[in-house]
This record gives C-alpha cells, sequence and structure tokens, in this order.
C-alpha cells in the first residue's frame, strides 16, 4: 500500500490512522523514541501529538526544544505528501526557524493546515515553468493546556523526481 492512500484512508478510519501511526513510527526510526502520534489528519490539516514524556523532556523537565521542532518539521513534510505523490515529486527541507514562547510542561500538539489551491498555485503550477519551487509552511504548537508553545517556519524544496541531479 502506498503512502498516499495510507494518509487518505486515516482521514475516516480509525484503524487506517493507528496502521498509518504504526507504519511511520518504524520506518522513520528517528521519531521512534519521541513517540509523536498523529491524531488526525485531512486533506487540509494534520494534528500530531509530542507526549509528555522522560525522553522528550530537556534538563529543566519542559519538553525538549529539539522535539517541538521536530514535530512541526513532521507535521508540514506529512501534510505536504498528503497533496504530493513521493513518485512524483521530491521534497527536501532547506531551512526550519524556529521561536519559543512558552516552556511546555505537559504534553503538545503541532497543528499545520493548508488547501489543495495553495498546492496548486505555490507547487504545481510553478513546477510547469520552474525545476524546483521553494514553499515556507508555519506551524504553531500548543500544550495541552492550550498555551502557544512555539512557531516553526520550515522552508522546503520541492522538485519533481525527473528534474534532480544525483552525483555518482
Amino acid at each position: 500500500m502506498k503512502i498516499n492512500d495510507l494518509l487518505e484512508k486515516a482521514s475516516t478510519s480509525s484503524f487506517s490512522l493507528w496502521l498509518l501511526n504504526f507504519v511511520l513510527l518504524r520506518n522513520i526510526p528517528f521519531n521512534k523514541p519521541h513517540r509523536l502520534k498523529i491524531k488526525s489528519i485531512s486533506k487540509n490539516k494534520v494534528l500530531i501529538h509530542y507526549p509528555y514524556i522522560k525522553n522528550n523532556l530537556n534538563h529543566l523537565k519542559g519538553l525538549h526544544a529539539c522535539g517541538l521542532a521536530t514535530v512541526s518539521e513532521y507535521s508540514t513534510g506529512l501534510l505536504l505528501l498528503n497533496h504530493l505523490d513521493p513518485d512524483k515529486y521530491r521534497l527536501i527541507m532547506k531551512s526550519l526557524h524556529m521561536e519559543y514562547h512558552y516552556q511546555g510542561k505537559t504534553g503538545a500538539t503541532a497543528s499545520f493546515e493548508l488547501d489543495t489551491d495553495w498546492i496548486k498555485k505555490q507547487v504545481v503550477d510553478p513546477l510547469l515553468s520552474s525545476d524546483a519551487v521553494f514553499v515556507d509552511c508555519e506551524v504553531k504548537v500548543s500544550d495541552d493546556n492550550g498555551n502557544h508553545l512555539s512557531t516553526c517556519s520550515t522552508k522546503w524544496q520541492i522538485k519533481k523526481w525527473d528534474k534532480v541531479k544525483v552525483k555518482i
């Protein structure tokens, strides 16, 4: 089963959402100890939970800044993949900028939204006349009490695979 099929099914089926989380935790081993969990995903929005567990805490017993960056980047990449076929498009993170507003002392949730029109205007149409596009995605992370913990701006480079040049 392709990732796009699983992403689509996960929006309407709790079993498919569980399966998506299971597959992603095993195929992205870096994220496994952090137990990132997709709470919901649709074509336009994703919510990913970052739990308040020992592996995710800093020396002050607050949520680790790098973990907040990871859950932010993960949410944007996942939703972009929900719109763009990974067999046709390559996504690479160009830059990531974080602003921290509040120390997390509970679990947290990253929320990211985009729509099909945005993808068409910012990615698909420009790639008709360009080899690559760069898109900025902004994610807000809030703790379980509703406090705004961080804002992340991730810049992605997106190319069609036939435009990717690889040195051998």
